[in-house]
C-alpha cells in the first residue's frame, strides 16, 4: 500500500499512513451488515495495508448504541491476527444521532471533552490518533469549541487535532486556536460533490491533510458513480477497472495531502477501492475528470 502523511512537514506528530483509508459509517449505521461481515471488511482492508481508519462516535443506529463503530473497530483491531501498531483511528465529536434518523450538533467545549475521553476508552487508546470536531455548532462559537480540542491536545488525551465540515474561515480560525497544531480536514468531496473544492487546494497549500468524506458520492449512489459521470467509467474502461478505482485515483491526483476514506460494507469493495493507490493516471485523464466532474 502506497503511504502519504498525516499532518503537515516538518510537525512532530506527522507519520506516514496508508494513501487510501477505510470510512467505518456504513457498518454501523442503517443498512449495516451483520458483526461477522462487518469485522470481514476492516480485516481485509487491514490485511490489504490500511494503516488510517475512520469513525466517530456518533456512527451508530439507535439512541442508546453511541460508539458502535468506536467499539466494532477497537473489536476488529484486538482481534485482527497481524500487528496493529501503525494503525491511526481518526474519531470525531460534536455530532449526534437521538435516534430518530437525525442528526444534532453539540459543540459545547466540556461535553467535546467528555466526549473525546469516551471514545479513548472505547477504542482501547491511551490516546486518540486523531480526534476532529465532527460539524459546526451554531450556537457555539468556533473558536470555543476548538479550544476543547486545544485543551485535549495538551492534556495528552490526543495525540492530533482535525475538524471537519469547516469552510477556508473555519480553518483559518482553527489552526490560530491550535496554534498552528491543526493536521487535517475531512469535508465531504466526489466527483458529484465539488463545493469543498477550495478547501482541499487550501488545505495543500498549507500542508494540512485533507480527508474526502464520501469520496465515491455516498453509500446509495456509489454503486452508480459510472453511469452518473460518464468520463469516470470512459477512463476505467481504458484501464479495466471499476469507476470508482478511477474516482479515488482522480482524488490522489488532485493533492498530496489528500487521503480518501471509502466507506465499505463488503471486503470485496474495499479491497477494489484500495486498489486505487496503485492506479496511475495521465495528466490529461485527470483534467478530464476533473471537467467532467463539474459538468
Amino acid at each position: 500500500m502506497k503511504q502519504r502523511s498525516l499532518g503537515r512537514p516538518g510537525a512532530p506528530t506527522t507519520r506516514q499512513v496508508s494513501a487510501i483509508g477505510l470510512g467505518g459509517m456504513p457498518l454501523s449505521i442503517e443498512g449495516r451488515p451483520d458483526t461477522d461481515r462487518a469485522l470481514a471488511t476492516i480485516h481485509a482492508a487491514l490485511e490489504a495495508g490500511v494503516t488510517l481508519i475512520d469513525t466517530a462516535d456518533a456512527y451508530h443506529r439507535d439512541a442508546d448504541e453511541v460508539g458502535h463503530n468506536e467499539e466494532l473497530i477497537a473489536r476488529a483491531l484486538r482481534e485482527f491476527g497481524g500487528s496493529t501498531d501503525d494503525v491511526v483511528v481518526a474519531t470525531k465529536g460534536g455530532h449526534l444521532r437521538p435516534g430518530d434518523g437525525s442528526w444534532t450538533q453539540n459543540g459545547d467545549p466540556a461535553y467535546l471533552k467528555e466526549a473525546a475521553k469516551a471514545s479513548a476508552r472505547r477504542l482501547g487508546v491511551e490516546a486518540i490518533g486523531l480526534y476532529q470536531f465532527h460539524r459546526p455548532d451554531p450556537n457555539v462559537p468556533y473558536a470555543e469549541s476548538v479550544g476543547a480540542l486545544a485543551e485535549l491536545l495538551d492534556e495528552g488525551v490526543i495525540v492530533r487535532a482535525g475538524i471537519s465540515n469547516a469552510d477556508v474561515a473555519q480553518i483559518e480560525e482553527a489552526d490560530t486556536v491550535l496554534g498552528g497544531r491543526l493536521v487535517s480536514v475531512q469535508n465531504q468531496f466526489s466527483p458529484a460533490f465539488r463545493s469543498s473544492q477550495g478547501e482541499l487546494e487550501h488545505c495543500a497549500a498549507r500542508g494540512i491533510s485533507f480527508l474526502p468524506w464520501s469520496p465515491l458520492g455516498g453509500i446509495s449512489n456509489a454503486a452508480e458513480l459510472g453511469s452518473r459521470h460518464a468520463v469516470f467509467a470512459e477512463v476505467a474502461e481504458a484501464h479495466g477497472v471499476s469507476p470508482q478505482q478511477v474516482t479515488l485515483a482522480w482524488e490522489l491526483a488532485l493533492a498530496e495531502q489528500v487521503l480518501p476514506i471509502p466507506g465499505s460494507s463488503r471486503p470485496a469493495s474495499i479491497l477494489d477501492s484500495l486498489a486505487a493507490a496503485d492506479l496511475e493516471l495521465t495528466a490529461d485523464e485527470v483534467a478530464r475528470l476533473s471537467e467532467g466532474a463539474r459538468s
